[in-house]
Order: C-alpha cells, then sequence, then structure tokens
C-alpha cells in the first residue's frame, strides 16, 4: 500500500510509496493548484491504475491526476468548479449510470455541490450543480445507496447549517 496526502502549505501533493512492510519511501510530490485540501483516489480511465483527484480551495478548481502504474502521475487537468467555489471534498461514483466514473465536490463558499460527468479517458466533461441552501458551507461528501435501491446517492455535511443533507437519487 501507498499513501497520497493534500500539503495545501506548499500547493502539491505527496506519495509515499510502501515497501509492503509498514516503510515507505521519501515523498516525491506533484505540483497543484492553490490550496490543494481533499482528495480521492480511483480509476479514473479503467486503465487498472489509480488516478487522483484533488480540490484546490483557493483556486475554485479540482486537478485530476492520471496515474502511470510507477508511484508516477501524468500532468494535472484542472476542471472549475465554479466562481469563487472553494472546494473542500472530492469523491467519485457513477451517478449517470453510464459505466464511466463522475466527480462530486462540495463547494463550501458557493454553498452548492457539482457532479462532473466521465466522460472517458479520465476526461469530464458535463457538470450539474445541486444548491445545497444558502449559507449551508458544505464541506464534505460522500457517495453511497443510503436507501438500498441500488441506485448511487450522497450526503453532505454542512458547516453553516450544522446539518447533514442526503440527497437520493430517484431515476
Amino acid at each position: 500500500m501507498d499513501i497520497a496526502v493534500a500539503n495545501s502549505g506548499t500547493n502539491n501533493i505527496g506519495i509515499f510509496l510502501g515497501f509492503g512492510n509498514n516503510s515507505f519511501l521519501n515523498q516525491t510530490t506533484f505540483a497543484t493548484g492553490s490550496g490543494p485540501w481533499s482528495l480521492a483516489v480511483a480509476d479514473l480511465n479503467n486503465d487498472n491504475r489509480l488516478d487522483i483527484i484533488v480540490s484546490n480551495i483557493n483556486d475554485s478548481n479540482i486537478s485530476v491526476f492520471l496515474g502511470s502504474g510507477n508511484g508516477s502521475f501524468s500532468n494535472q487537468t484542472v476542471y472549475s468548479t465554479g466562481i469563487s467555489a472553494e472546494p473542500y471534498s472530492v469523491a467519485y461514483g457513477d451517478f449517470n449510470n453510464d459505466a464511466l466514473l463522475d466527480i462530486i465536490v462540495a463547494n463550501y463558499r458557493a454553498s452548492n455541490v457539482v457532479i462532473l460527468f466521465g466522460a472517458g479517458g479520465g476526461r469530464f466533461t458535463d457538470s450539474k450543480v445541486y444548491l445545497v441552501s444558502y449559507g449551508s458551507f458544505p464541506f464534505s461528501v460522500v457517495v453511497g445507496d443510503f436507501n438500498n435501491d441500488t441506485k448511487l446517492d450522497f450526503a453532505v455535511a454542512n458547516y453553516g447549517t450544522d446539518n447533514l443533507k442526503i440527497l437520493l437519487q430517484t431515476c
């Protein structure tokens, strides 16, 4: 197992490759946008290699790094999450049932959640915005089938309204 961390003070992510004996190589870093805050790991392009999604709170965007399978990554591809959005949390799932992973982002300052839909090859095109509620300041998002109907749902933790909002998929 390896470890990936967001280094918000130095605007990069760090990768610690594991030896399998509870020890790791020194950190290798990859530049991100400003203020990387949250990351998620998934195989976004179906090549059996792990890729990394990073939220950059100061730039209101996310970075996608496609993995090479040897601990290195391609240059980041950047996707906007909205103007002055401050994306605090990222997760992934197939929200439109097209067998391609999508990215979901909790935007703190914008008080919304954005889903970027996968277009294949680790690329993302269309997006959909869901307003959580004015002043909610969502800071975390998780994905799961919360009502056991085989449809992917998501839950958002909100700082401003001090609550958890669950959005169930209906189609």
